[in-house]
């Protein structure tokens, strides 16, 4: 029995990591303009990798130089799919498990089962975003989509860890636990759509933009849901103001994230049981704006746009764990 939780566990555990990694690693894949690399789905060019298509990748290249697809693209873009389909198998073994010897395990499968239908969805978002041309509202949805699915494998992975028992009376910061990662998945969301509308440069100072604490916008232009990438549902160019409008409510978004999370995180600090991943929490608050300003200050670095995705992430995940273990308050263990 022992031996069957021990696998269990170093499953989830792997699996977690790996969703973590696929999440940088997709960051890496929007930065570098690798989306449309292999600009068919699931292959590239009807080929498992871009060796086969070696022909129609350097026709592409030699028509557009400065295009979308080059060999180092197509291979950013396919080692995405492979590490993806990668953990889409992780989780089917996971579920198997969960349903196998849930009673040796004492969960539900219920959780495992859900995450292997939230993983099938990414899965169809990638390829839309494929296939609908990076699309704004396809690609945001699919960060969207990556975060959950974080959350679901640190959920996963949460219940399996033991940890100092939480009095009871800390259960009461649960929903102020469950808010503060719904603002924190809009303020995701607003992110992901800077960066899927390329607006990550629209304001180069702080704490104005473009001089004014409130500039000219277009919020109706740039928060457009159903539109072409660079484009408005009219089908003209995207306007500065528009962009405009995208940075700066991210940007003042943040604050109130920041003051949330921030507050509630020192809360949390007096109970033990939660000191640590409170602690963290409020550690990345403060990495997250450093990376956000200098995102802004030295023209959106790619390592530093990649870190302050890993950022996002790493909140997620932090207050997912304070969300179970608050759950499970005057327990030292739990099963879901």
């Amino acid at each position: 029995m022992e031996r069957i939780r021990a696998r269990y566990r170093k499953l989830v555990f792997f699996t977690w990591f790996l969703t973590l990694d696929l999440i940088m690693f997709g960051a890496f894949v929007r930065l570098t303009d690798s989306g449309l690399g292999c600009p068919d789905w699931p292959g590239c060019y009807g080929k498992l990798s871009p060796i086969g298509a070696a022909h129609h990748i350097r026709e592409a290249y030699e028509t557009m130089p400065f295009g979308p697809v080059s060999f180092p693209k197509a291979w950013i873009e396919m080692i995405h799919r492979y590490v993806g389909s990668l953990l889409g198998l992780l989780i089917i073994f996971i579920v198997i498990m969960a349903w196998r010897h849930r009673k040796v395990l004492s969960h539900s499968p219920k959780l495992a089962i859900f995450t292997l239908f939230a993983v099938c969805l990414q899965g169809a978002f990638g390829a839309w975003t494929v296939t609908m041309q990076l699309m704004p509202i396809i690609v945001t949805s699919h960060l969207l989509g990556g975060m959950g699915l974080l959350a679901l494998m640190t959920w996963l992975a949460a219940r399996e860890k033991s940890h100092a028992p939480i009095p009871a009376e800390a259960k009461r910061w649960q929903p102020w636990v469950a808010v503060g990662l719904a603002l924190l998945f809009v303020q995701i969301a607003l992110g992901g759509w800077v960066s899927t509308n390329y607006a990550a440069l629209a304001c180069m100072d702080f704490p104005t933009c473009q001089g004014q604490w409130v500039p000219t916008m277009d919020m109706h232009g740039g928060f457009s849901l159903i539109r072409g990438l660079g484009e408005l549902p009219s089908g003209e160019a995207i306007s500065q103001h528009a962009l405009v409008a995208i940075h700066w409510v991210h940007r003042n978004f943040a604050f109130l994230i920041f003051a949330y999370l921030g507050v509630l995180g020192w809360k949390l600090r007096a109970y033990e049981g939660v000191r640590t991943p409170a602690t963290l929490l409020l550690l990345l608050l403060l990495a997250q704006l450093l990376t956000g300003l200098t995102t802004i200050f030295f023209q959106w670095p790619l390592l530093i746009a990649v870190l302050h995705n890993g950022g996002a992430a790493g909140l997620t995940l932090f207050c997912v764990t304070l969300l179970v273990r608050l759950h499970r308050s005057g327990q030292a263990k739990i099963g879901l």
